[in-house]
């Protein structure tokens, strides 16, 4: 990655696209880099610049109004310290289409769950769900108030995820960049390595007829009161991978859980305090617009109360 690469948010002019516009903000700040934020024109407009175009009418306006753009100006100028670099975009195209391509080289791109057009019952817009499986950058997905709105720091200061960096890991199969990504966060927030995985427990004989799938508690599986097998193998796997990280990022905390049964439910647990969640994007077959990222980073990206990363494989072609 790029050390000149930007912090890229992605405003439509909701409330919800504000939120994600200080998170970038800070994000950028943090890493030092140049915050690019951009805003997809409207159907009405991209028909606007169309027909002028073809009309090479000079009598119209140059540019269609771009009223987002003046609320984002008027927003940035009375708000907190801003970076030094700020640049602003207008972009033509599909959404997914036209974040997507300026994505390419970006520190992250950091939007709303929901848009302008969502409906209220909806926990991810369409837009940010397409984005976060298309984009060749990593892809932080902002909750919206009503998410978010349990999360509060009287009620998650003392929890174990708190203000920590919470990476969900595969051992066998979360790409290196996922890893990577989750240190330089954690470095630049002078904060903890949070790293989850979850191991599999098998159905007890009496509970598989006639009764949901339940889990055995992890004493139930204890060998001589020495602990779980498999959980002890998981953090074994997990030091593996964390070894040339905690060499890199010497000065980054590490914490490291193993648990029973969903990784998923741990993770969304998590956001409630964490300061980031962050997942891998898994592409059962890998093609450059497919709409899966995997069934975890699905149920986070759809549950988290808090932001998460959602983070492809960066060298591959998108």
């Amino acid at each position: 990655m790029s050390s000149n690469a930007p912090v890229i948010a992605a405003v439509d002019g909701s409330e919800h696209s504000l939120v994600a516009l200080q998170w970038a903000r800070g994000a950028a700040l943090r890493h030092g880099a140049e915050l690019l934020i951009a805003h997809v024109l409207p159907d009405h407009a991209q028909l606007y610049a169309g027909r002028r175009a073809s009309l090479h009418d000079a009598r119209q306006p140059g540019e269609f109004a771009d009223p987002v753009g003046d609320w984002v100006r008027g927003v940035l100028g009375d708000g907190p310290a801003l970076p030094e670099r700020v640049r602003y975009e207008s972009l033509e195209g599909s959404v997914p289409e036209a974040l997507r391509v300026i994505g390419s080289g970006a520190l992250m791109l950091v939007m709303g769950s929901r848009g302008r057009g969502g409906f209220a019952s909806l926990l991810l817009g369409s837009s940010s769900r397409a984005v976060a499986s298309t984009a060749p950058c990593p892809v932080v997905v902002v909750p919206h108030a009503e998410r978010n709105a349990g999360a509060t720091t009287a009620t998650t200061a003392s929890e174990p995820s708190a203000g920590r960096v919470v990476l969900g890991l595969h051992a066998a199969e979360t790409p290196d960049d996922v890893l990577s990504f989750a240190f330089a966060e954690a470095a630049v927030r002078g904060t903890t390595v949070q790293v989850v995985s979850a191991y599999a427990v098998p159905p007890a004989p009496a509970l598989v007829i006639d009764r949901p799938f339940e889990v055995i508690p992890p004493e139930g599986l204890a060998d001589e009161g020495d602990g779980v097998p498999a959980e002890r193998e998981m953090l074994r796997s997990q030091t593996e991978r964390l070894a040339p990280l905690r060499t890199r990022y010497p000065d980054v905390p590490v914490e490291q859980a193993a648990v029973p049964g969903d990784a998923a439910g741990r993770l969304v647990d998590a956001s409630r305090s964490a300061a980031l969640v962050v997942v891998g994007r898994h592409h059962p077959r890998r093609t450059a617009m497919s709409l899966q990222i995997g069934s975890v980073a699905h149920a986070v990206l759809h549950h988290a109360h808090g932001p998460v990363a959602i983070v492809p494989t960066l060298k591959d072609d998108v």
